[in-house]
């Protein structure tokens, strides 16, 4: 004979019913040593590439290395409290980030946790942090620029919506300014940015999105952050992270520009790790899957075909040199796995030259294909006349130029390094370097004083504000038809007037 029940119980009776009970297995290892934020664990054997893992102290790490009779396990947070005998029990799930919509305008560590104060991205979706690059059939060619704003780079290396250009140079000598500079001219494109801080110092990074916030599209930007603070583990997954939530952008048909910044601190992440893990060093001590490991991140960007989508994920990765050692080993891979190079000079940058922008060595290999026509027919000599002027230049130290003609050419040379030069935080939109070319090739800028050409790129985007027939005009077109290349140069005399 059973008594009243109690109505409070129900809901705990229907819990117990629906409740699947029987037998759990569960893999648990111990660590037997850890170090700097590696820790070599025993009795996992069933343990994957990239799988999470949590120790019994509360933190997380993945599986970096597979031996045979242990794993290698990078800390995903300070291990302090992290030592021999130290439980470790699989997750069953890989490595991954949040994506979606909910990560635009934020501010996220490699595991898609919030720098910024702000929520937890509202996203029940993630990617892995390790995919495959799509195939040669998935892909398209790069036919669209990525318009940086520096008249220097859209003019004679222009980047394509797709291509790997990357930006090397020494310490100190505006790589990432070259970066944050294109970031912020996508704020009246449809492209969106996300910036990858590896190893970078906090105030660095600071400076980085303040100024995208201040001159940029803060809400069309994503910052993914592993300061030089971060846990190694951190720091060797943010460029995967960062490029699995481009990813998702690109396969939906959208626009992605990814700055690593920079691989070379990435690199050394790498080597450390590697060390620790007693994997055989190579040269300059780098394990011989380094080159590996950076053409598996930059061949994921690309542009897809239209059958796939149409979108495109465009990489500036950076590398820093030392003593202008091109020849390193890991700006030498980094060469070889990119479709070109902007290489910054110490040299240029002391003598106040902004961009410091090495032209002879910089190259892009895409180029011309990704160079709207109109730009293409205004550029077409550039590069010529400012090597022949910097040649002439070195020479004119020595002793003047008494043939007119070389004179001429040196005047000339000096309006084209005031047209390329360009202050920090200041990019120039299409109409106004199709303009400055312009103006340039028709001799209007010949007798125009050299401090003068500063005040004009200031006044000309007013100018043409100030008319809305150039609003309205094609500057993807082949080549500016003559009414409206008159109707460009007309202005050009008018900013002159009140520059």
């Amino acid at each position: 004979m059973t008594g009243p029940t109690d109505p409070a119980l129900d809901p705990l009776k229907a819990r117990i019913a629906e409740a699947q009970l029987g037998a759990e297995a569960e893999e648990r290892g111990k660590v037997i040593a850890i170090a700097d934020g590696l820790a070599t664990v025993d009795g996992l054997p069933g343990a994957e590439l990239n799988e999470i893992v949590t120790f019994s102290t509360g933190g997380r790490g993945f599986v970096l290395t597979l031996e045979e009779n242990h794993i290698n396990v990078a800390c995903l947070d300070p291990a302090d409290d992290v030592s021999a005998g130290t439980r470790v029990v699989r997750t069953g799930q890989l490595a991954s980030v949040p994506i979606g919509e909910g990560v635009l305008g934020r501010v996220l560590d490699p595991l898609g946790r919030p720098l910024d104060k702000g929520p937890v991205p509202d996203s029940t979706e993630r990617l892995p942090v390790e995919r495959p690059a799509p195939s040669i059939i998935d892909r398209d060619f790069v036919s669209e620029p990525v318009e940086t704003g520096l008249l220097v780079v859209d003019a004679l290396f222009a980047i394509g919506r797709g291509q790997r250009e990357l930006i090397v140079g020494e310490r100190q000598t505006g790589k990432t300014s070259i970066a944050v500079d294109t970031i912020i001219n996508q704020a009246n494109s449809d492209i969106i940015s996300i910036y990858v801080a590896i190893g970078q110092r906090t105030s660095a990074v600071r400076h980085v999105i303040d100024a995208v916030r201040e001159h940029g599209r803060m809400e069309r930007t994503i910052f993914i952050v592993a300061e030089a603070s971060a846990e190694p583990g951190l720091q060797w997954l943010a460029p995967f992270s960062a490029t699995s939530i481009a990813e998702w952008f690109r396969d939906r048909g959208q626009h992605v520009l990814i700055v690593y910044d920079d691989l070379t601190k990435h690199a050394a992440t790498h080597r450390e790790l590697a060390l620790l893990s007693r994997q055989p060093p190579g040269r300059e001590a780098y394990p011989g899957d380094i080159f590996y490991l950076h053409a598996r991140l930059l061949e994921r960007a690309s542009k897809l075909s239209k059958a796939r989508g149409g979108g495109s994920l465009t990489a500036l990765p950076i590398a820093e040199i030392e003593a202008g050692n091109l020849s390193a080993y890991i700006p030498t891979n980094l060469i070889s796995i990119s479709d070109g190079q902007i290489v910054t000079s110490q040299s240029l940058f002391a003598a106040n030259q902004r961009p410091a922008i090495d032209i002879g060595l910089s190259v892009s290999r895409v180029g011309g294909k990704a160079q709207w026509g109109t730009m293409k027919s205004v550029s077409g000599r550039l590069r010529l006349d400012y090597a022949q002027y910097l040649e002439m230049k070195l020479f004119s130290r020595f002793g003047g130029f008494g043939d007119e003609a070389m004179t001429a050419r040196m005047k000339r040379g000096e309006r084209i390094a005031a047209l390329l030069a360009q202050p920090r935080l200041s990019p120039l939109d299409l109409l106004t370097q199709i303009a400055l070319l312009s103006a340039l090739n028709e001799g209007l800028l010949d007798d125009v004083d050299v401090e003068k050409i500063a005040r004009l790129k200031n006044e000309l985007p007013s100018t043409f504000a100030a008319d809305s027939a150039f609003s309205e005009l094609d500057l993807t077109a082949a080549k500016l038809d003559k009414d409206t290349q008159s109707a460009i140069l007309e202005a050009v005399q008018t900013a002159l007037k009140h520059a």
